[in-house]
């Protein structure tokens, strides 16, 4: 008897074990897919070889109001001082008052998109992203065709230019060609840096809010503050309006009175 309870014993302790370990083995496993799935979603988006996309990222960030004013000017020191790689702050904008709030629009290097965005959203919270990509594939083959007919042009006209069979008036026009040619091909020099800045970096717009509990909070000191003021413009609409309705009052009460007295007085001589 002794012997059965010993065993029976033993056998709930094996697979309390079996249960304890499966629980552990369950969340290694939820811990290294979590893990693996923030890496994921740390790495860098890049235009793939042989595309031509421009990736934009728009990030809302929910800070403690007295955070923002110092995460903005971090965040711009950040980007000044490539500390995540390339960068240009492109604009800056920062309100102040109950609901504080920022904005910050950067141009980066790949690599340096999601440290920038870690930056911005450290202590806080990042309340949504959104990533979009144009395609400039059609743009910059364009711009590319547009620059190799006109180079092809000008090698042509000044093969023209050295002929000695020229007339003045034909020397001209072929001059004033070569210049607008030339305006040309410089302006599709800068339209395929610009397009080629626009895929080696990224756009990345930061918008810095409160969070949702000093928003209400703030809303309700403003519905507050906002009382008095509502308090006396329904007291003043009140005092408008008797003052509007007073003498109507007083010409129905003389009526009436005339009334009543007329009806006196018929009926004494009936």
């Amino acid at each position: 008897m002794q012997i059965h309870g010993r065993s029976s014993f033993s056998t709930r302790g094996g697979l309390a074990a079996l249960v304890l370990a499966a629980a552990l083995a369950g969340c290694a496993a939820q811990g290294e897919h979590a893990a693996s799935a923030g890496g994921a979603a740390a790495e860098a988006v890049v235009s793939p070889d042989g595309a031509f996309l421009a990736y934009e990222h728009d990030v809302q960030v929910q800070l403690e109001a007295t955070q923002i004013a110092s995460r903005i000017q971090q965040v711009t020191q950040a980007c000044q001082g490539a500390k995540f790689g390339d960068c240009a702050v492109l604009e800056v904008d920062q309100r102040s008052g109950e609901r504080p709030s920022g904005e910050v629009k950067v141009r980066i290097a790949p690599k340096g998109v999601e440290p920038l965005i870690g930056l911005a959203g450290e202590g806080g919270q990042v309340q949504a992203r959104n990533t979009r990509a144009e395609d400039l594939a059609q743009q910059v083959a364009d711009t590319a065709l547009t620059k190799a007919r006109l180079e092809k042009e000008h090698a042509r006209l000044l093969s023209y230019q050295d002929r000695k069979d020229l007339k003045i008036e034909e020397l001209m026009a072929i001059t004033t060609r070569l210049s607008e040619i030339e305006a040309g091909v410089e302006q599709a020099n800068k339209d395929a840096a610009q397009q080629r800045r626009r895929i080696d970096t990224q756009l990345v717009t930061l918008h810095f809010d409160t969070t949702s509990g000093q928003r209400s909070r703030s809303e309700i000191g403003e519905a507050l503050s906002e009382s008095g003021n509502i308090l006396s413009l329904s007291v003043a609409f009140l005092i408008r309006a008797a003052a509007a309705l007073l003498p109507v009052a007083i010409v129905a009460l003389l009526a009436g009175w005339g009334i009543r007295a007329w009806l006196r007085r018929r009926r004494r001589k009936v």
